[in-house]
């Protein structure tokens, strides 16, 4: 199966994205991984997207996509794949279409992890990071035994700047900009379907789960 995960920050992608493709048995193929893989790599694409990064600037998008179309064309990636932060807006969606089809093959389905502006406001809101050893702790879902001190390490917490109030709701803003097209573009091919992304984990994967099996049937 070919799949797409979106959702906003704090929806919980990178979790579930995890969970839903060792389910499936597909490779999880995200655009931070190949990224990484890439410039960790030496590869002549990582080189090229290291210079942009060492320079503050953004990526092109036709570097992006030579990296999604390297990781593609992988023999993991032949029987299925879930694609995690790509495509990102309407243009990514179109060459992605065009890509699968130049490999005779085309996505099944575009899984949105459904989730408010609020919630997503106090999930990265309440979020508190350790100077000393980066462990994450929740001031409401997971707070430490004392507050601003980790239990790990006894290390300060802090909230990070992509963690607070106004940057978090730019960021939604920024999403809804980019995104509500593409989830239209999907609905619109009828491939879209939608899974509350709100409650436990498991939850959530078996909410997906079910939408994949009855997309499937």
């Amino acid at each position: 199966m070919r799949v797409v995960l979106v959702g906003p920050p704090g929806a919980g992608k990178g979790t579930q994205a995890q969970f839903i493709a060792s389910n499936l048995s597909i490779p999880k193929i995200s655009t931070g991984d190949i990224f990484r893989a890439n410039v960790s790599g030496g590869t002549e694409l990582g080189k090229l997207a290291k210079e942009y990064m060492d320079r503050g600037d953004l990526v092109p998008d036709e570097v992006t996509v030579a990296m999604v179309r390297d990781r593609l064309s992988e023999p993991d990636a032949q029987e299925g794949f879930l694609l995690d932060g790509f495509p990102r807006n309407v243009p990514q969606a179109q060459i992605l279409n065009k890509m699968l089809a130049e490999f005779g093959t085309h996505l099944d389905v575009v899984l949105e992890l459904v989730v408010d502006d609020e919630e997503v406001v106090r999930r990265l809101a309440g979020r508190r990071t350790c100077r000393s050893c980066g462990k994450v702790w929740h001031v409401v879902f997971d707070p430490p035994t004392k507050e601003g001190v980790c239990d790990a390490c006894g290390g300060a917490l802090f909230q990070r700047d992509d963690d607070r109030e106004e940057t978090i709701r730019h960021r939604l803003e920024v999403y809804q900009q980019q995104t509500a097209p593409l989830i239209s573009f999907y609905a619109d091919e009828g491939i879209l379907r939608g899974v509350e992304a709100t409650g436990p984990v498991e939850e959530i994967t078996a909410r997906a789960m079910a939408e994949l099996r009855g997309f499937a049937d």
